[in-house]
């Protein structure tokens, strides 16, 4: 796919519009956020009587170039359209997020990692080069080589530095299978130990983990294939008549503690694999509505259980706001064991995701390697998302302190897509706030809003009398299907799943 003078041109008559449009508020001395469409982000907001610059046009891939293995790409291109765009010219990106509607800017403002982070780290080290729009209105290129400091900074600053407005992403070879082995543990430090001691495996090009419970889990390691021996069996969970991925990780395990599974599934298939069910959060809507869990009630509502449709509903009901936890916690290998038996006593939330991650070296809002640990030491991600074991609002909110304060003790991070409940003074302890605010100084970005202010919510975003009505059960759960259902049958859900790769 060549850049052709007619998509550049486009391109660049987007981005006047965008950079008008900012400079106009500039000019104002009036703060703005960035809309750019669907969001993955859990977070609750308060936007109203805000300005906004509107970008979600910026939806378009320009150029796939085979010889470099690079893509030049709009910000709001999801995941799953960027793999159908390289795969044709047998490439695939080095880290593509594990959700088809996760787009590439969400991906590089957020923090995003996926089962090749070990080797690549977050999906923001795989861009050589961004545009971004100042908040001054000005237009500028940020690499190692240009306005260095502004590239690192704008990695997982939420937009908070500009608005970027192209990217250009690493590729690698593809292959057309992923040979994804199972292999069985039975307690956290084994499975900690061993995830430490795979990513040192070259061989491996995927690694992730799923703990079950204290006592049971799975490592899953995945190897890019062309080989597919004649009637091996392959795997596929992007149908209504296949299982989720997890059920299916869990199901192999128990028929045999002691044996590792591997088995081939197509390239696609396993890095969206755990788009239906949404890893497992779409189990707790089946136990909100009282819904039998089984094979059969899967796939009559299989239509509503794709990670597109179900944020929806999630951004409708607001019911992560109050009754559900959903953190991404960045720790040292070394301090997992410790974090997850006080998640168990506190939380009691199976199963987690454990995947490793390679660190962003200093200054970043990304997990940095923790204090006292070499830079080049991984960190693990463990997934943490489930139903909070109380439904007291207050009782809630402590409970989600409890669990920033635990973090903090252990040097461990937090994703900033979810929910945050630290004071100021609290998220400037974890964050180089110095660094921050002199990047901001520097590009004139104090007309945005700052990293904090993206992401508390406490006591300063308070609920409004329709989320009071929303929390009502079973109100606000049958407000979000409402919501599904009519995203599910739109013509933007639809424009999707016709240039969808599955």
């Amino acid at each position: 796919m060549t850049l052709t003078d007619q998509a550049r041109q486009q391109h660049d008559n987007t981005v006047k519009e965008i950079s008008t449009a900012v400079r106009r508020y500039h000019d104002r001395g009036e703060r703005f956020r960035i809309r750019h469409g669907s969001t993955n982000s859990t977070r609750q907001t308060a936007t109203k009587g805000q300005h906004f610059v509107d970008t979600a046009s910026l939806s378009r891939i320009l150029e796939v170039d085979k010889a470099r293995q690079t893509c030049l790409v709009e910000p709001n291109v999801p995941m799953d359209q960027l793999v159908k765009a390289t795969v044709e010219y047998g490439l695939v990106p080095l880290v593509v997020m594990e959700f088809p509607g996760i787009t590439v800017g969400g991906g590089f403002s957020g923090t995003s990692a996926e089962s090749s982070s070990f080797k690549y780290g977050f999906f923001d080290r795989t861009i050589n080069y961004l545009e971004m729009v100042l908040a001054n209105g000005d237009t500028v290129h940020c690499s190692e080589d240009e306005n260095t400091d502004l590239f690192h900074g704008a990695a997982g600053a939420m937009g908070t530095l500009g608005v970027v407005t192209l990217l250009e992403v690493q590729l690698r070879p593809a292959k057309n299978y992923v040979r994804t082995s199972y292999y069985p543990v039975s307690t956290v430090a084994g499975i900690v130990e061993a995830l430490g001691e795979m990513a040192k495996d070259p061989s491996i090009d995927y690694l992730d983990g799923i703990l079950f419970s204290p006592n049971q889990g799975a490592i899953i390691a995945g190897r890019l294939s062309d080989d597919h021996p004649e009637g091996e069996l392959i795997r596929r969970f992007s149908r209504a008549k296949d299982p989720w991925f997890y059920l299916h990780v869990h199901d192999t395990i128990r028929k045999d503690p002691s044996k590792t599974v591997t088995e081939i599934i197509p390239l696609a298939e396993y890095i969206f694999r755990y788009d239906r069910g949404a890893f497992w959060a779409a189990r707790w809507a089946f136990d909100y509505f009282k819904t039998p869990f089984n094979r059969l009630t899967r796939r009559l509502l299989n239509t509503l259980m794709h990670t597109r449709v179900l944020y929806k509903a999630q951004d409708a009901c607001r019911l992560s706001a109050s009754q559900y936890v959903a953190q991404d916690l960045g720790l040292p290998f070394s301090h997992v064991a410790k974090f997850i038996e006080y998640t168990t006593e506190t939380f009691n939330i199976w199963p987690l995701w454990l995947c490793p991650l390679k660190p962003t070296p200093h200054p970043t809002i990304n997990p940095p390697p923790a204090s006292g640990h070499g830079a080049s030491e991984l960190l693990l991600n463990v997934g943490l998302w489930g139903p909070c074991p109380t439904k007291r609002q207050d009782e809630f909110v402590a409970l989600n302190r409890d669990l920033e304060n635990k973090l903090f003790e252990l040097s461990g991070e937090k994703a900033l897509y979810a929910h945050t409940f630290y004071t100021e003074d609290e998220f400037w302890r974890v964050y180089d706030r110095n660094w921050y605010d002199t990047l901001r100084k520097k590009y004139g970005a104090t007309t945005l809003p700052s990293a904090y202010d993206k992401v508390k919510r406490a006591s300063d975003v308070r609920l409004g009398l329709r989320d009071r009505v929303l929390d009502v059960r079973p109100i606000g759960g049958v407000y979000g299907v409402l919501k599904a259902f009519r995203y599910r049958y739109s013509s933007e859900y639809s424009r999707y799943k016709q240039n969808a790769l599955l």
